[in-house]
């Protein structure tokens, strides 16, 4: 009986706890932004490395959480995401590169799952509000991050260099060009030089706007801000008669 009651009073307390956390996209859009501008800035290399994996980790966990994810899941993510951290402390400590690559991996695989569950919350959501809009925006920057690991995985394999235009290309450049195909901007600076990267780059571009077009632009026109309003303020006027008696 012992352990029955504390495993319910666990589970209640994670209950409560992702309750708070519910649909807080608000907050995992502004990691997926932190994580953008400290990629684009900061070498993906040494203890820099390792702080963007904190950062990312972060943000898989919370994207989680706030999709009500199961409990064992978000443990799991948890558990995941400090052996990644653990791995990219080792090879900033060694300079292996090869720990970096394996950190690299989980996260980015972590960030996929969790920005799939993300997904899932919206489209299932009952009811549309600026928290459902946020988690598909959320998806929709994430996109570019992860396109751009596929840009760098392809560089590190082929022969060749991935852009034709430069030899050597670094990290934000990848997540530069990343970005630029999936708003389908193309300054025309950084092109494929073969495939499969143009394959990657078409297949970014497609996806990019399908997204807007279906499920943002969707979202959006089905939105009506001014609804919860209405209805505190009809419950209020049903509940004003009662109040008096």
């Amino acid at each position: 009986m012992d352990r029955a009651a504390n495993g319910w009073l666990a589970s209640d307390r994670w209950r409560q706890q992702a309750l708070r956390a519910s649909d807080a996209f608000g907050l995992v859009l502004l990691l997926v932004l932190t994580t953008y501008v400290l990629a684009s800035l900061m070498a993906n290399e040494g203890w820099t490395a390792v702080v963007l994996l904190a950062v990312t980790t972060a943000t898989s966990v919370l994207a989680l959480v706030s999709s009500h994810a199961r409990a064992r899941f978000v443990r799991a993510a948890i558990v995941f995401s400090a052996v990644s951290i653990i791995l990219g402390a080792i090879g900033a400590a060694t300079g292996d590169r090869v720990w970096l690559n394996l950190a690299s991996m989980i996260q980015v695989t972590l960030l996929a799952i969790a920005m799939m569950a993300v997904l899932r919350r919206v489209v299932t959501s009952a009811e549309i509000s600026s928290r459902t809009i946020l988690g598909a925006i959320s998806v929709y920057t994430v996109l570019g991050i992860l396109f751009s690991f596929a840009y760098a995985t392809v560089d590190r394999i082929q022969s060749g260099p991935f852009f034709s235009e430069v030899g050597h290309a670094e990290g934000n450049e990848f997540l530069f060009f990343s970005y630029t195909t999936l708003t389908t901007t193309g300054y025309g600076n950084l092109v494929p030089a073969g495939q499969p990267g143009r394959m990657l780059a078409g297949l970014e571009m497609m996806l990019g706007q399908l997204f807007l077009v279906t499920l943002v632009a969707g979202l959006v026109s089905l939105w009506r801000p001014g609804d919860r309003l209405l209805k505190r303020r009809g419950t209020g006027a049903g509940e004003g008669p009662e109040l008096s008696r």
